[in-house]
């Protein structure tokens, strides 16, 4: 009975245990087969016979009476090594294959994965490792051993292309198969886009698949570097996912986390403008998704934080944010830009509070934000010449005209994007009225990475560097710029710059609002527009999730320029169809 008892007592904690943790992402695994060998060490078949079974069919499991292996040879001279694509980026690892070799030693394998040939090729133990390759955040460059008829599982990152080195030497090491495992979020996408321009079409599905990825146990800036909870640059990622799968666990408990690793006052992050991108957030899934119950929850710290905000605005309007001062990595050196934009910032979480407290019925945040918009409104601050601080003050409905600052964004171009605050620039030219022009930015500066190559969006693009450029899936030629290891800047130079980074996915909501024409008007989606702003484009159909399933709209510009829009919504759904 002693035991008994014990054994009950040891259950109950478990148990206890296991309720008080919360509920993850369900993550589902899929594989891959490689789709192309793009490189190895032996063009002569001595040191690789037969690597053409790699591109087979493979049932997934090793047999005895199987015959069929790659066979590689490491010698003295020369290291047996292939490079493989899996033809997309994915978040995950690799699972090699082995046969019966005559020996049953495990073989010591060299795996080098890639998210672009070059870094998959790199060695981050060159001296002086000028590439800028590393092995941080995951490891993408690693020794694991194979065993005797069996299989490995390893790795643990982002990545397309994946080398394999065989260092044992002089062993017939055979490698019966390799496959990708990807692991990724399995909610369903409920927003779908598709145009009469497939350029843009694709866009919206690259912005919606980068999100995806960062979908993990957390809502993660990047797959690959940066597995990290960055609270202001979720804001793209919040968005996008709420047109992309509606609400999400995921993202509810990655703003969760930014309350429980940044207890007030601290700034999230250390950065005092990533606790304002939360609060906005934090506004948008009430609006998106009318979660009472969330915000009932966060209510006590939204409440404080704004407090904290109200704080640094004195009474004549001027902000004094601590913490660490910034927006974004271009203009992290220009502390003018950074001054206008965290003014412009305040104006739109105020402005975001207060809508929020009247759609949460909270009659204290309204008073408080409203109370703080009456002194911040006081100071007008200028552009200086930047987009960023430009798309700021249209986005906080400050005096300047929103044409003079679309100006400034339109003399800039693509030149003057960043993956992060492009989506803010696009958002002020809709704002304007310059949707077409949106629309041309937008397929020059994201187009361009699909012209390079990309399958997900990157952390970074100088878009200066494109003309010049070889594509990530190739080596890149002799006189053209390798755009992986040779660009970046900051804290993203070279091959440490990540290719699948969330807060890039700003242009799949951003078409899903203006292109394909439809937002929240109300808490909860409970009222929808529908209103397209055609630009470019002549035809647009796709979804937008609610709480009460999706809304679908299907428009077409006539011959005489005017839209018919159908729209089919569930009963729930009031639409103000402004495209009839």
């Amino acid at each position: 009975m002693e035991k008994l008892k014990k054994s009950c007592t040891w259950m109950s904690l478990a148990l206890l245990v296991c309720c008080s943790v919360p509920a993850h992402a369900i993550l589902t695994e899929t594989k891959l087969a490689p789709t192309r060998i793009i490189w190895m060490s032996d063009s002569t078949g001595t040191q690789i016979k037969h690597p053409e079974i790699l591109l087979e069919d493979f049932i997934g499991q090793v047999s005895t009476a199987d015959p069929k292996n790659v066979v590689m040879k490491t010698t003295d001279e020369k290291q047996a090594s292939i490079l493989l694509d899996f033809g997309k980026e994915i978040n995950g690892g690799l699972k090699i294959y082995s046969g019966m070799a005559q020996s049953n030693k495990p073989v010591a394998l060299r795996v080098r994965l890639g998210e672009s040939v070059t870094e998959a090729m790199s060695d981050p133990n060159e001296p002086g490792n000028p590439q800028n390759s590393k092995n941080e955040h995951s490891l993408r460059d690693f020794v694991t051993h194979s065993p005797w008829l069996g299989s490995v599982r390893c790795g643990d990152s982002g990545f397309r292309f994946a080398r394999i080195d065989l260092l044992d030497k002089d062993v017939d090491f055979l490698l019966r198969y390799v496959e990708a495992v990807q692991v990724q979020d399995n909610a369903p996408m409920i927003g779908s886009f598709e145009c009469s321009d497939p350029r843009l079409t694709d866009i919206w599905n690259t912005g919606a698949r980068t999100v995806q990825l960062c979908l993990q146990d957390y809502l993660w800036d990047g797959i690959k570097r940066d597995r990290l909870v960055w609270l202001g640059d979720t804001h793209p990622e919040v968005m996008a996912t709420n047109v992309v799968f509606g609400e999400n666990d995921v993202v509810n408990r990655s703003l969760d986390f930014g309350v429980q690793d940044a207890p007030l006052p601290r700034w999230m992050n250390g950065f005092s403008a990533y606790s304002l991108w939360w609060l906005i957030s934090q506004h948008d899934l009430m609006l998106h998704h009318g979660n009472k119950d969330y915000y009932d929850k966060n209510r006590d710290y939204i409440l404080g934080l704004v407090k904290q905000v109200d704080s640094f605005v004195d009474k004549d309007g001027k902000e004094s944010l601590d913490g660490v001062r910034f927006l974004d990595w271009p203009t992290s050196e220009k502390p003018e830009v950074i001054n206008s934009g965290l003014h412009s910032l305040i104006v739109m979480t105020m402005n975001a509070m207060d809508n929020l407290g009247a759609m949460a019925g909270d009659n204290e945040l309204q008073s408080v934000a409203k109370n703080c918009l009456k002194r911040v409104k006081k100071v007008k601050v200028g552009d200086c010449g930047n987009s960023q601080a430009a798309a700021l003050i249209v986005l906080a409905a400050q005096d300047k005209k929103a044409d003079e600052a679309a100006k400034v964004i339109l003399a800039n171009g693509p030149d003057g994007f960043s993956t992060f605050y492009g989506y803010y620039m696009l958002e002020a030219l809709a704002k304007a009225g310059y949707h077409k022009e949106a629309q041309d930015l937008m397929s020059k500066y994201w187009g361009a990475m699909l012209d390079l190559g990309a399958t997900s969006f990157w952390e970074d693009l100088t878009y200066s560097q494109v003309a010049d450029a070889g594509r990530i899936d190739e080596f890149v030629p002799e006189g053209k710029r390798d755009i992986h290891a040779d660009g970046g800047a900051y804290c993203y130079v070279g091959l440490r710059l990540s290719l699948c980074h969330g807060w890039a996915s700003g242009p799949t909501p951003w078409l899903t609002k203006y292109a394909l024409g439809i937002y929240p008007a109300e808490a909860g989606s409970k009222t929808v527009i529908v209103d397209p702003k055609p630009g470019n484009l002549t035809w647009a159909r796709g979804t937008y999730p609610t709480p009460y399933g999706p809304v679908k709209v299907d428009w077409r510009k006539g011959a005489d320029g005017k839209i018919k829009c159908v729209v089919e919504a569930p009963a729930e759904v009031k639409v103000i169809n402004k495209a009839k």
